[in-house]
């Protein structure tokens, strides 16, 4: 019996010897390619030199690989597994220390030993600069929002300026101009789509054109063009700019992806303060961001009124709803920040203040929706003879007071008015309701914004001989909107050498018959403006359009003492503009050239190269309607 169960166990062994044989030869590896190949051999370490006498180097304890066993297991007629059998691993030798660990250690908290403001400088330079991917980014080699296709000027007119020239002729532009129509032309070349001068930066060419319209009063058109930049390319002059539009166009909020991004670390008051207001309107921490604008009131770090309203405008994030109360007791201006945040949260400030700042919140509260109409209506007539409003805009405004339930009692007989003007029945009914809205000549700026209203229904008005004496102060106001066509059907019915044949002789689409010397004559005889500075106007302005006889300019010229020969620098400058058709910076120049708060700051010899050089570049009718403003409002 015994010996049978030898023999047994002598055919078992024999078995698994030629199965762990048919294993090691038959087995194929589950890994890639790649995987299962041995390392190469490190290089040999070089000896370390022989420590003192009376010591000894302590010896890493060995390891040994695994002992790998293929076991078939009991009652399996599948292939063997192989199963790896840990060996037992030598100790150190008795009162030999084990080697210490400080690499381990140390990689357990890699930056314990590092500056924690490297760390945080480490951080700021690994967020992304731009939010916008790479395939998506616009290019910085044209820059703007009016495509030539709608209307804008030329891309290329642009493209070869000196980049320096460019950014000192918008730098020294205030952005109050005398012509409502120069403001027109300057508004159209600053938003039209163009190519980046020779020598700038795109994102600096889109900021010198968005200040100069913020200087402007168009709120709405910096905006786009801050817009037209990717914010991962904004520069310093760039993000001053967006400051500024956001805060025109009431829109605090719209800086938040800037403050994320480029100027998150830009230091000054207003950028923390709207880090703050951003942390409650993007990030959801309305506390948070209160606290921060709590702590600043404490420290004084900016004046409390702009506190305040960041605290208000703020608190509309926020669960907790905190009344602010706005206290504008001796607060004796109004900045960007305090009009641009108190329109943002609804509120208008003091009529004290209101009108210390004068055009400069009359642009920006005609705009805002948040104001009550009549407030708007209000500055609406500084807007319009600026020319950031539109004749169609004004109209517009004036129906929205009609169309409210309640009337204010100034507003709403001023739209009831509007209304006959354009609708009455009788003609008469017509002229008597569009004199009552002109009022009378107390206020200049009035009076030309009134006819900005009126040139739509003044052009509905047949011509006769019997209103001669409305006939000025009609085409007057057709030609505020450019309605050249309608104002030539008087040219039939107004006396040769009146004020209205003026305006119709420069405004004509065409040119018309020879103008002699005898009908320049009658008009300097009845002009009656301070050194018959209107028929200088005239004549210049005819000359620059090549309406008059070179003889017959001559004589009137020297009759009024005017000489249009005297060259400066902006006249040569110009001039050469004109001479290469540039028409982009033929429109700069002449904005830099109509500089000034009255038709009374401009001279006829820029009124004359102005004309002269609009017509030379292809920008005629400009230049008509420009002529014609002068002779109108003076």
């Amino acid at each position: 019996m015994i010996a049978a169960r030898a023999r047994v166990a002598l055919l078992a062994c024999a078995a698994i010897a030629t199965l762990s044989a048919m294993a090691v030869t038959a087995q194929e590896s589950l890994l890639p390619p790649g995987f299962d190949d041995k390392p190469a051999a490190p290089a040999r370490k070089p000896q370390a030199p022989p420590r003192p006498s009376g010591t000894s180097a302590p010896q890493p304890a060995r390891t040994s690989a695994p002992a790998v066993v293929t076991v078939q297991r009991p009652g399996s007629s599948g292939a063997p597994q192989v199963v790896a059998v840990p060996q037992p691993q030598p100790q150190a030798a008795p009162g030999v220390p084990a080697p210490a660990a400080p690499v381990a250690a140390a990689a357990a908290n890699p930056l314990a030993n590092i500056d924690p403001a490297l760390i945080d400088q480490l951080v700021a330079s690994a967020k992304p600069k731009a939010d916008i991917p790479p395939q998506a980014q616009r290019s910085l080699a044209r820059v703007g929002f009016f495509d030539e296709a709608d209307g804008g000027f030329p891309a290329v007119s642009s493209h070869y300026l000196n980049g320096p020239y460019v950014a000192g002729l918008l730098t020294k532009m205030r952005g109050e101009l005398v012509s409502r129509w120069g403001h027109i032309l300057l508004r159209r070349a600053l938003a039209s789509r163009l190519d980046t001068p020779v020598g700038m930066n795109g994102a600096d060419w889109a900021a010198l054109r968005a200040q100069a319209l913020l200087r402007m009063g168009e709120a709405d058109a910096a905006r786009a063009m801050v817009q037209e930049v990717d914010n991962g390319f904004y520069t310093p002059g760039l993000e001053e700019a967006a400051m500024g539009s956001f805060l025109a166009t009431a829109d605090p909020v719209g800086l938040c992806p800037l403050t994320a991004l480029t100027a998150a670390g830009r230091q000054g008051w207003d950028w923390a303060l709207t880090r703050a207001i951003c942390t409650a309107f993007t990030g959801g921490e309305g506390a948070s961001a209160l606290g921060v604008l709590d702590n600043a009131m404490r420290k004084g770090t900016a004046p409390k009124i702009d506190i305040l309203l960041a605290q208000k405008f703020a608190g509309a994030a926020s669960q907790g709803r905190r009344a602010v109360k706005i206290e504008w007791a001796g607060v004796d201006n109004l900045t960007p920040w305090r009009t641009g945040l108190a329109l943002a949260t609804g509120l208008e400030p003091p009529e004290a203040l209101r009108k210390q700042a004068g055009a400069a919140y009359a642009v920006l509260a005609v705009r805002a929706p948040m104001l009550p109409l009549t407030a708007r209506a209000e500055a609406a007539d500084i807007a319009a003879e600026r020319g950031v409003l539109s004749s169609a805009a004004m109209v517009d405004l004036y129906s929205e007071i009609r169309a409210m339930e309640e009337p204010d009692r100034t507003w709403g007989p001023l739209a009831d008015m509007l209304r006959s003007a354009y609708l009455a029945a009788d003609a008469a009914d017509r002229l008597s309701a569009i004199r009552k809205l002109w009022g009378d000549a107390s206020d200049p700026d009035r009076a030309y914004s009134r006819l900005v209203l009126t040139a739509y229904a003044a052009a509905r008005i047949t011509p006769d001989a019997d209103l001669s004496s409305d006939a000025k102060a009609l085409i007057a106001s057709m030609l505020t909107a450019g309605l050249d066509r309608n104002a030539l059907r008087w040219a039939g019915v107004v006396p040769v050498g009146s004020e209205a044949w003026g305006l119709i002789a420069l405004s004509a689409p065409a040119k018309p018959s020879a103008i002699s010397a005898d009908a320049l004559g009658t008009f300097q005889s009845g002009d009656t403006s301070s050194g018959s500075l209107r028929s200088r106007f005239l004549l210049a302005g005819l000359m620059g359009l090549g309406r008059v006889d070179p003889g017959t300019a001559r004589r009137i010229a020297d009759d009024l003492k005017l000489d249009l020969a005297r060259e400066t620098r902006w006249t040569r400058a110009i001039d050469s503009a004109a001479a290469s058709e540039n028409q982009v910076l033929v429109a700069l120049l002449a904005g830099f050239g109509m500089q000034g708060s009255g038709w009374d700051k401009m001279t006829p010899l820029h009124l004359y190269h102005i004309v002269a050089a609009l017509r030379r570049a292809g920008l005629e009718g400009e230049a008509r309607m420009i002529a014609a403003e002068a002779v109108a409002r003076v």
